[in-house]
């Protein structure tokens, strides 16, 4: 049995192995967004962008889940994270060749995505293994404290590289932060889970998942609420550089901060949820982060002045450790750990097919009508989202 300093050095090194990788992946997927932005000011290129960044992890994540019940955990992410950093170092390479195509971001955005696929399903089935059951709200509330410190400053980093030199540069330091997070996974040992069932074909496995995780009542509505919930976050995701860009003017600048406020915000949310977020009931704190990300959305959809859009905003960023925390500790506590990988994989099939749908809906619509009236609408939705989540959930035993 590991030592509790043995097992702090293992979640200290996991940390930082993911969030080294997370960060140059964002400031990737940032340089990547803006770029689009910037050279087309369309919303179907960004719906294109989206699909392809999202729904190859649709396909993948089949396979995905059950590989992370089958295999040793921390060698698939090694393993992806590598593939990832190839196919970046790829597209440096074509961009400082000459060849700059649009549809080569496409490209490599479905490679990437295919990476993803893999890895996500196996990162959040590693966490048991490594973490106590009584601490996993607090190490993953300073898991999203960190992201967000990353993701704060990644937009920075991709706004200077995007503004001052060429683009290339930010694929490179992808590539960078994916061999130093292979670098540190090396020095942690996880094994294998043991399984009791036998082998079966990856579909067959994935069904049994399947089965398990919907005749779970919690899982099953805590997996249609987070389809619900994808759906309607979408433009807030991914539409609001479009906004930004439209309604406030195109200058990087005002890009970088539309994203920094959101992390800031995420940031004070996960040092409260690392510090106060051993919730009494997990599907309460979700539905009341549901609630409130509807609210600022569409308060930010009729903001009307730059730094009020600001302050909405950075208000929704505090609730995405809570309701990110409260989702995936509230999934790995009542979940069988050799089914962990696939339970996980169907949730990353949710969210990877819900935002793609989402996308093709709001992505075209965003041509015809403003963006700040699909906030509104969408703002409305996640709320009685929210409330119907909680309603139906409230009194089952593991909330």
């Amino acid at each position: 049995m590991d030592s509790g300093g043995t097992t702090s050095k293992k979640i200290a090194l996991f940390l930082l192995s993911q969030n080294i990788s997370l960060f140059g992946s964002s400031v990737v997927g940032f340089a990547i967004i803006w770029h689009i932005t910037l050279e087309t000011s369309s919303g179907m290129w960004l719906t294109l962008s989206t699909i392809c960044a999202m729904f190859p992890q649709v396909i993948i994540s089949l396979w995905g889940g059950v590989w992370a019940d089958r295999h040793n955990r921390k060698t698939l992410i090694m393993l992806t994270d590598g593939f990832i950093a190839l196919s970046t170092f790829g597209l440096a390479i074509a961009f400082w060749a000459g060849f700059q195509r649009l549809e080569l971001l496409l490209a490599v955005s479905v490679v990437r995505s295919i990476g993803a696929g893999i890895q996500t399903p196996a990162v959040h089935a590693i966490f048991p293994q490594l973490v106590p059951r009584e601490k996993l709200t607090r190490i993953q509330g300073i898991n999203h404290t960190l992201g967000s410190v990353l993701l704060l400053l990644s937009p920075a980093v991709g706004g200077v590289l995007l503004g001052s030199v060429n683009i290339a540069w930010a694929f490179m330091l992808d590539v960078f932060t994916a061999i130093l997070a292979i670098v540190v996974m090396l020095f942690i040992k996880v094994d294998t889970i043991e399984r009791t069932e036998k082998k079966a074909s990856v579909f067959a496995e994935l069904r049994d998942g399947v089965v398990y995780a919907f005749n779970n009542p919690l899982l099953k509505r805590l997996i249609i609420c987070y389809a619900f919930s994808v759906f309607l976050f979408t433009p807030a995701a991914v539409l609001t550089p479009l906004l930004v860009e439209r309604s406030y003017g195109n200058d990087v600048w005002l890009l970088t901060a539309n994203e920094i406020v959101w992390s800031a915000g995420a940031i004070v949310g996960g040092i409260f949820v690392s510090l106060y977020g051993n919730f009494k009931s997990k599907v309460r704190a979700i539905a009341i982060s549901l609630g409130a990300f509807g609210i600022t959305f569409a308060l930010m959809g009729v903001a009307g002045k730059f730094i009020i859009y600001l302050i909405f905003m950075g208000v929704a960023g505090f609730f995405m450790p809570i309701i990110a925390t409260s989702e995936t500790v509230l999934i790995q506590v009542i979940t069988e750990p050799s089914k962990m990988g696939r339970v996980f994989s169907i949730i990353q099939i949710v969210a990877a097919s819900s935002m793609p749908l989402a996308i093709l809906l709001f992505g075209p619509m965003a041509d015809v009508i403003s963006v700040e009236v699909i906030l509104v609408f969408s703002g409305i939705l996640l709320l009685l989202t929210g409330i119907i989540f909680y309603l139906s959930s409230r009194k089952l035993i593991f909330s």
